[in-house]
């Protein structure tokens, strides 16, 4: 597995990560016995940082997570969660209590002493410019209750707001083969700041894996069902906001492009994405112990080179450039 340095925390991680959403809510169901499964392959692929949430599952993620490590100690994985959505997402809720109140429960849910990396959970947009919160964030790491804070984004405009922040070691955003807004401006001004970027929503929800068809049925809890137009969070989080039956179509291209370099279409999605100058870490997630590995698998796959990102940025200019480049 391929390591890079993530951003200003300074730690070393795997280029493949672990996102743990699906075992928290949202993807269906997934048994505590299953979840710990993926993260004990996920560990043995060589995938050092996991992401979760205080929101996944109400905690359940955290928790999942805090319970796998304390058997396996040895394991050495970064852990970055987030805070910020257990409320109302209007700005007055990001006081200093709240934002020590959800820093403390996630310590308990993960049942460590100090957070690794603690990330506002996609926060209003004024948020960003608030100068309290990152005094709060500051006076946290001052008690030793977290190492290190970033943010996760919707869009470039906030990543950038974010990224001139001096003390935000990292920066998550929603990039893709199919979201290729960040590349413009925001890889760039993380370089040059120092800060690390953790790509989130990879296969845009298993769009680039190749596997599903037009017909496809999601589970009913599945946010791939219920948030397709965006009906309870940010719809750029499902299927990273194109349009389900072009992603289908377009998927099916990416496939042909992936088989041209004797890779599956997800290792093929998520080694370009880790490839990219800037991206620290990409974080899948992964419902079963067979997903994890073949996920890692892409931490250690060849340079894609330049003739495989022309075609990525053909496919998007031609598929998606129109429907979601400005929107996000």
């Amino acid at each position: 597995m391929k390591t890079s340095i993530l951003g200003r925390t300074g730690a070393t991680v795997s280029s493949v990560g672990l996102g743990t959403w699906q075992l928290g809510a949202d993807w269906g169901t997934v048994s505590e016995q299953d979840a710990h499964a993926v993260l004990h392959e996920a560990v043995n692929s060589g995938v050092t940082v996991f992401d979760t949430a205080d929101v996944y599952g109400d905690g359940r993620s955290e928790q999942l997570i805090g319970q796998y490590l304390k058997q396996r100690p040895d394991a050495n994985v970064f852990v970055a969660t987030k805070i910020g959505r257990r409320l109302p997402q209007v700005p007055e809720n990001y006081s200093t209590a709240n934002v020590r109140a959800w820093t403390e429960r996630s310590l308990d849910n993960l049942g460590v002493d100090r957070l690794d990396l603690v990330q506002l959970h996609c926060p209003p947009t004024p948020v960003y410019s608030i100068d309290r919160v990152y005094d709060d964030l500051d006076q946290l790491v001052a008690e030793g209750k977290i190492s290190h804070y970033g943010v996760s984004v919707e869009t470039s405009a906030e990543a950038l707001t974010a990224i001139a922040r001096p003390n935000v070691a990292t920066v998550q955003i929603v990039v893709n083969a199919f979201r290729l807004k960040p590349l413009d401006e925001v890889l760039p001004a993380a370089i040059a700041a120092g800060v690390g970027i953790i790509a989130r929503v990879p296969l845009a929800s298993g769009l680039l894996s190749g596997r599903y068809k037009k017909d496809t049925v999601f589970a009913e809890n599945d946010h791939r069902n219920y948030n397709r137009e965006g009906k309870h969070f940010d719809v750029g989080e499902t299927f990273a906001g194109v349009d389900y039956a072009t992603g289908v179509e377009a998927a099916q291209e990416f496939s042909a492009l992936a088989a041209q370099h004797g890779l599956t279409p997800a290792i093929a999605a998520l080694a370009w994405l880790s490839q990219l100058p800037g991206v620290s870490t990409v974080i899948p997630g992964a419902r079963s112990p067979e997903q994890a590995r073949a996920n890692a698998a892409a931490g250690d796959a060849a340079e894609l080179g330049d003739d495989f990102h022309a075609a990525v940025v053909e496919l998007y200019d031609r598929r998606f450039r129109a429907a979601v480049h400005e929107r996000w």
